[in-house]
């Protein structure tokens, strides 16, 4: 995994279905440019917060203009928007997944903390569940079951995401662990903002790590239900989050000096793995 979840999306990958690597790409391009809109470059809060005001206008713009009616586009979005707007209307894709991830989005700039474990969830439920549920969407797979289990698989990558992403995150003065799991490992700011790898720190990551692997493994079946090569693809992601996984535990939860990530080697083990669930 990246630094970003998105880049845990199978982006145009060659185990996608030809015909829909085109709707994937599409689709990642609005995810990551609005997401680097959040968290990139040195725009203020205001700024951000009226760009993505701007790509809720244009979302709801492109889908009229891809039905036919008239539509005012921002030339700097239509690169963004006119192909996007043609794969919602190809593929029939609702629009409720495209503005949770803006609200998503729009909530990193304001929501620098979360109380609980359910309020952060419940962020994840947006910036990260609709991506799979889009997905779901693509290969004709909507079902309760398929729902959970991809949400699951979503949600427990964003969460892996947080735990590599401790120190670049408080860079940003953002802290993705819940407050009240701190408190009660007595794992404070402060621990934090000295990359202390203390007892305290180590119980809460561990924690956070099985919660984690507990969420790609109620997940797994789903890649194991959807045909070829899209079955494959998803077993390698949740391959990928659990190797990641892994990886934490071996650096003994330093995520501060050593953050993991994915090599050659880690994607021999990952595809061995998934070929063989």
């Amino acid at each position: 995994m990246s630094a970003n979840h998105y880049e845990n999306f199978p982006v145009a990958s060659w185990l996608l279905p030809k015909h829909l690597r085109r709707a994937v790409l599409n689709i990642y391009r609005f995810a990551r440019s609005a997401d680097d809109i959040a968290d990139e470059g040195q725009a203020s809060d205001t700024e951000r917060l009226q760009a993505l005001q701007a790509y809720r206008t244009a979302l709801k713009a492109c889908v009229q203009s891809a039905s036919g009616r008239p539509a005012a586009l921002h030339p700097e979005l239509d690169p963004i928007f006119v192909p996007l707007g043609q794969t919602i209307a190809d593929h029939h894709l609702p629009l409720e997944p495209f503005n949770d991830l803006l609200s998503a989005f729009e909530q990193d700039i304001v929501q620098k903390r979360y109380a609980d474990q359910a309020t952060l969830d419940h962020y994840c439920a947006r910036s990260a569940n609709p991506v799979g549920r889009l997905m779901l969407h693509l290969y004709g797979a909507m079902n309760q079951e398929s729902l959970a289990q991809s949400d699951a698989i979503c949600t427990a990558l964003q969460r892996l995401n947080f735990l590599q992403d401790v120190a670049i995150d408080w860079q940003k003065n953002r802290i993705y662990l819940p407050q009240q799991e701190l408190q009660r490992f007595g794992v404070t700011e402060q621990t934090i903002a000295n990359a202390e790898v203390n007892m305290a720190w180590k119980a809460l990551l561990q924690e956070q790590v099985s919660a984690c692997r507990a969420l790609l493994h109620f997940g797994l079946p789903l890649g194991r239900r959807l045909p070829g090569r899209i079955g494959l693809e998803l077993r390698l992601i949740v391959q990928g989050g659990l190797r990641i996984l892994e990886k934490i535990e071996h650096v003994h939860f330093d995520v501060f000096r050593r953050r993991p990530t994915l090599g050659a080697y880690d994607w021999a083990i990952m595809l061995a793995r998934a070929l063989r669930t």
